[in-house]
């Protein structure tokens, strides 16, 4: 068990039977009140989110996932399936994918990780960049070259971004999974 105000964010706690991710943890201590933490809370298993208020010194019971590397294998109608090094196969419904589906293509090669709690996989976490190919963009226009001039491009799976207007079709680009954010135009 540890106290509340040990916790950071990132963390996993077990809260009345289910885990739940701290988003978001601020001590507080006033003048003659107890000191307390303000935790920012999502639950793993429902997606729910919540914010409460612990005293400090409340003990909470701390929450250790299981990862495992995954590359994404294929789409099976409504499920994703992603296949670890032993051949091992989990499926894992679009919900639980929320904040990674604009990165997810077929072929794709790149390295995931996914996160267990218990035997059911609850998210699965991309690499911090990715490299895509941009399917579709308008052609840069001739001239403007005042200031991070920024353009919207389609990738393969249909996802859209804002690129530099030097981009093209065809082009492979850099992206930051934590943000979907263009960084870089790479070599093929």
């Amino acid at each position: 068990m540890k106290t509340a105000q040990e916790f950071r964010a990132g963390q996993v706690a077990n809260i009345n039977g289910s885990p739940w991710v701290i988003q978001k943890a601020e001590f507080n201590k006033s003048g003659r009140n107890a000191a307390v933490v303000k935790m920012k809370l999502k639950n793993l298993l429902t997606g729910a989110g919540t914010e409460t208020v612990y005293r400090a010194d409340d003990k909470l019971e701390p929450i250790i996932l299981d990862r495992k590397e995954v590359t994404y294998s294929y789409f099976a109608d409504p499920l994703y399936v992603f296949m670890d090094g032993e051949f091992n196969q989990y499926e894992i419904e679009k919900a639980d994918l929320e904040g990674v589906m604009a990165f997810i293509e077929d072929g794709m090669t790149d390295v995931c990780e996914a996160v267990f709690y218990g035997e059911k996989v609850i998210s699965v976490e991309l690499p911090t960049t990715i490299v895509r190919q941009i399917s579709y963009t308008e052609p840069a226009v001739r001239g403007d070259t005042s200031g991070k001039v920024m353009k919207t491009a389609r990738l393969n799976n249909g996802a859209e971004l804002q690129v530099s207007a030097f981009c093209e079709i065809g082009d492979f680009i850099e992206i930051d999974t934590r943000t979907g954010e263009y960084k870089s135009r790479v070599k093929a």
